[in-house]
């Protein structure tokens, strides 16, 4: 099979110019929105702890979030095609960043899903496919941090 190349177009317009724009470190805000043509506006900021509005969402959380999604639909793809019937499915990921001022970085996101699953599917595959979706996750194979998954899986009473 061909490789393939998708491209993803984002556009991040900074709105917290208030004024004198970035004429001091503390007069500015951090506020922007993430656009991306044909879908909701995303509302954004840097992360409380940076001077952000600690309401919106931060890159931090983003870059969690799609760790996590990537992780769940391949597990929703994967499960599927193994016979695994999943009915919920909870993820309370976590993201750990070391914060060296100039030099910060992530240094591990641990997904810990709960997957509730038919009485009828088997759990020990429900459990291996886990580890199939962490190695098909796109996003988990662009990351240069570790990425661990800790799931729980839940059988379904009748």
């Amino acid at each position: 099979m061909a490789d393939k190349q998708h491209q993803y177009a984002v556009e991040v317009v900074w709105t917290g110019n208030h004024g004198t724009g970035t004429k001091t470190y503390q007069g500015y805000g951090r506020e922007h929105e993430v656009r991306i043509a044909g879908k909701p506006v995303i509302a954004s900021s840097s992360d409380a702890a940076y001077r952000g509005d600690g309401s919106k969402h931060n890159p931090e959380d983003m870059l969690v979030a799609a760790l996590s999604s990537c992780h769940m639909l391949w597990y929703l793809h994967l499960a599927a095609t193994a016979g695994v019937v999943v009915t919920q499915y909870v993820d309370a990921a976590v993201g750990t960043l070391l914060d060296r001022g100039e030099d910060g970085r992530f240094t591990e996101v641990v997904l810990r899903p709960q997957v509730t699953i038919s009485a009828s599917s088997d759990a020990v595959r429900a459990t291996a496919v886990h580890d199939e979706a962490h190695h098909a996750c796109f996003i988990a194979n662009s990351v240069n941090f570790p990425v661990r998954c800790e799931p729980r899986i839940v059988i379904e009473t009748p």
